[in-house]
């Protein structure tokens, strides 16, 4: 698995069914994804949760692998 990078920019497009993410990193490097609409609403749900539950004190690292 490769070092965490800090995001820097996020974009979303329709390609096609689908949505295709583009994740670019401070250090230049971007990576472009596509995912279902279902991966989506996923992604979101996953997203509110974080957003809306109280932080952990205990946690500067990124999460472990789904």
């Amino acid at each position: 698995m490769s070092a965490t990078q800090k995001l820097a920019r996020l974009l979303a497009t329709r390609s096609g069914p689908n949505i295709e993410l583009a994740l670019a990193t401070e250090g230049g490097q971007t990576l472009r994804v596509v995912a279902t609409p279902d991966q989506i609403d996923m992604l979101i749900d996953e997203l509110e949760d974080i957003l809306n539950s109280p932080p952990d004190p205990g946690s500067d690292g990124p999460p472990e692998a789904a």
